[in-house]
This record gives C-alpha cells, sequence and structure tokens, in this order.
C-alpha cells in the first residue's frame, strides 16, 4: 500500500506554486502574440502543449521559469521585464492551461 502511494507521488507532476489567474493576464500582455492557444507561430513544433513540453523537457515550473525569465533562439529573454514572481505566475498557468489541453 505504502509503495503504490509513493510511486503516486513520485511520478505525479509538483505542485502550482504561482497564481494562474494572474498568469493568464501577463501571459495575455506578453506571449500571446506567439503562444495563443498554446500554439508557437514561430517554431510550429515546439508548442505549449503538454506533449510538447513532456517532448521537449519543459513539463516543470523551473524549466518554463528558466525558458522565460533567459529567452532561447527565437525567444526573447522576460527576464529583465517581468519579476520573478511574474514569471513564476506565467509558468503556473501555462502549466495549468497545458494540463487542461488548452
Amino acid at each position: 500500500m505504502v509503495a503504490i502511494a509513493l510511486l503516486t507521488v513520485s511520478f505525479a507532476r509538483p505542485a502550482m506554486a504561482g497564481d494562474a489567474a494572474s498568469g493568464a493576464k501577463i501571459f495575455s500582455a506578453n506571449c500571446a502574440a506567439c503562444h495563443a492557444g498554446g500554439n508557437n507561430v514561430i517554431m510550429a513544433a515546439k508548442t505549449l502543449k503538454k506533449d510538447a513540453l513532456e517532448k521537449f523537457n519543459m513539463y516543470s515550473l523551473d524549466a518554463i521559469k528558466t525558458q522565460v525569465t533567459k529567452g532561447k533562439s527565437a525567444m526573447p529573454a522576460f527576464g529583465g521585464r517581468l519579476s520573478a514572481k511574474q514569471i513564476e505566475d506565467v509558468a503556473t498557468y501555462v502549466l495549468s492551461k497545458a494540463d487542461s489541453g488548452w
């Protein structure tokens, strides 16, 4: 019984720490131009949908926060424009939307 509980916990994604409602507003103002509906207008394969996030090892708050903060390839860095709390909120929003299928 304990082993089943441990396995269930070990495969679950960590609890989200940010505020998804705040993240939705930040996403709308800063991210939606390229990522509306969880899509990616620049690199079509690298969407914000759960399967793509998992495929590209981006299915965690830390991975998304790093990407948003530092940018990568065609994505600009938002670390100078958004606070750490705003970045955490938008990462929480992205994961919550990915979980619900956008």
